[in-house]
């Protein structure tokens, strides 16, 4: 089981991105992906949760004012699409997944339940 991210980089305040998970391995036809994030100096926090096959998607927070997570299942990719990013988005961002894990139920954003896990992608915003 596997997944990896991509598309972190450097954004100016206000700016977008969209970071990438794709995934392999998993056999379930319903399994749940998701992202996270760690800052600087911070625990790591949960951002959304998308599970597949056109299920639940969940966000933690606030953000859900500004990120958008999304699912093609004919990639086996999760997008994270981020818009008006401020300095305080800065962070490593990680794609993490597991089969059981429900993304409808609380407790989605718990790190510890989730077995694989991304190497972490980059984010900076910076003027």
């Amino acid at each position: 089981l596997q997944v990896a991210e991509s598309g972190g980089g450097l954004v100016q305040p206000g700016g977008s991105l969209t970071l990438s998970c794709v995934d392999s391995g998993f056999t379930r036809y319903y399994y749940n992906v998701a992202w996270f994030r760690q800052a600087p100096g911070k625990e790591r926090e949960g951002v959304a949760c998308a599970t597949t096959r056109g299920g639940e998607t969940n966000y933690a927070g606030s953000f859900k004012d500004r990120f958008t997570i999304s699912r093609d299942d004919a990639k086996n990719t999760v997008y994270l699409q981020m818009t008006s990013l401020k300095p305080e988005d800065t962070a490593v961002y990680y794609c993490a997944a597991d089969e059981l894990v429900v993304c409808a139920n609380p407790g989605w954003d718990t790190d510890y339940y989730y077995h694989t896990w991304g190497q972490g992608t980059q984010v900076t915003v910076s003027s």
